[in-house]
C-alpha cells in the first residue's frame, strides 16, 4: 500500500474525490477543506493498492492536479486495516508487480545525475578491477562490481529514450562520458604510478590470466549476458521487490572492462585496450536495449491489463 497525498485547488476537490472513490484500489479516503497554504487548496489523503498508483496519477494528471495542485506519494511499511486488505484485493494485478512510471523516471532523474560521488565510485571500482587483472584475483573482479555505480545513468538513458525525455539522456550520456574517462585516467595514473614504483610492467598483460580474460575477449556470451544483466536491472528498478545485488550483475559486464582498458592504456598495449572497448561497447549497448524492451512490455502490458480488468467490472 501506498499513502496518497493531494493538494487540490476547491474548484477540482470534487472531481479528485469522485474519481479516488471510485476507483477500486482505494482503503481510505480522507479530506481536510481549505488545509494547505502553498498551493492554497484543499487536502486530499487516501491509502491504496500499490497496483492503483499508475491509474490513478494519470487520472490526477489528467485533470491538470500536478500543475494547479500537488501530488505527493509515500510507501506504508505496515498497515493493519479490513479495507485496506480488500482493496489489495480488488486492484488489478500484483503490487511487486505495479510499475509506477513516475518513480521510476524521478529514480533515474537522480540515479544519472553527474556528481563527485558517482565519479570517485566509478574511479575506484576501475582501479580496483585493474587491480585484479594484475593479480588475476576473481575476487577483486567481484570487489570492483560492488562498488560500481554506472548503471544508474544506463538505465537513465533506457527510461529516457521509452518515455521520451531527452534531457534524461543527455543527461545519463553526460555523466557516463565523464564518468568513465575520468575513472580510465584515475586507474592509468595510479598503474604508471605502481609501475614508476617497481611493482608491475607491462608483462601482466601477457601473462596467463585465467580468471580476468574475458574482460577483454568479447565472444557470442557477451551480448547474451549483458543483456540478461540488464533485463535483471531494470526489474530491479520498476518492482517493489529488488535485491541490492542486482547492481553487482551490472557491473559484471562494465566496470572489469573500464579496469583493464586503463591498465593497457598505462603500458600502451593497443591489443587489450581495444578488445576491453569493444567489450565495455558492446555490454553497454545490450545493457541499454534489454532496458528499453524490459520497459516497453511493462508499459503497454500494464495498460492492456488495466483494460481487461476496466472491460471486466460491471456497469453501473
Amino acid at each position: 500500500m501506498l499513502h496518497l497525498r493531494v493538494t487540490s485547488p476547491p474548484a477540482l476537490t470534487t472531481e479528485v474525490v469522485g474519481l479516488l472513490d471510485s476507483c477500486a484500489g482505494v482503503a481510505s479516503l480522507s479530506v481536510v477543506p481549505a488545509a494547505s497554504l502553498r498551493p492554497e487548496g484543499d487536502l486530499i489523503a487516501a491509502d491504496l493498492a500499490r497496483e492503483s498508483v499508475e491509474e490513478v496519477l494519470q487520472a490526477l494528471r489528467g485533470i491538470g492536479i500536478d500543475v494547479s495542485g500537488a501530488i505527493a506519494l509515500e510507501p506504508i511499511d505496515t498497515i493493519v486495516s479490513v479495507a485496506a486488505d480488500r482493496a489489495e484485493r480488488a486492484a488489478p494485478g500484483e503490487g511487486a508487480d505495479a510499475v509506477i512510471w513516475e518513480e521510476v523516471v524521478e529514480r533515474t532523474e537522480s540515479d544519472a545525475a553527474l556528481s563527485k560521488t558517482f565519479v570517485w565510485f566509478l574511479s575506484i571500482a576501475a582501479t580496483l578491477a585493474a587491480i585484479a587483472v594484475i593479480l588475476d584475483s576473481a575476487i577483486l573482479v567481484v570487489g570492483a562490481m560492488v562498488v560500481g555505480p554506472e548503471f544508474g545513468p544506463l538505465a537513465g538513458v533506457a527510461v529516457g529514450i521509452v518515455h521520451r525525455r531527452f534531457a534524461l539522456i543527455r543527461t545519463s550520456l553526460v555523466t557516463l562520458v565523464v564518468g568513465l574517462v575520468t575513472a580510465v585516467l584515475v586507474t592509468a595514473s595510479a598503474c604508471l604510478l605502481a609501475a614508476w614504483f617497481g611493482w608491475i610492467d607491462s608483462s601482466v598483460l601477457a601473462q596467463p590470466r585465467p580468471f580476468t580474460g574475458f574482460i577483454w575477449t568479447p565472444d557470442r556470451w557477451s551480448f547474451v549476458v549483458a543483456f540478461i544483466a540488464g533485463t535483471a536491472g531494470i526489474l530491479s528498478l520498476t518492482s517493489a521487490k529488488s535485491g541490492a545485488l542486482v547492481g553487482v550483475f551490472i557491473s559484471v559486464t562494465t566496470v572489469p572492462a573500464v579496469g583493464n582498458f586503463a591498465l593497457a592504456l598505462a603500458f600502451a598495449d593497443g591489443a587489450e585496450m581495444a578488445g576491453s572497448a569493444s567489450q565495455l561497447a558492446i555490454n553497454m549497448s545490450a545493457i541499454v536495449l534489454a532496458g528499453v524492451l524490459t520497459l516497453l512490455v511493462q508499459k503497454h502490458g500494464g495498460r492492456r491489463v488495466r483494460r481487461l480488468v476496466a472491460a471486466r467490472r460491471p456497469t453501473s
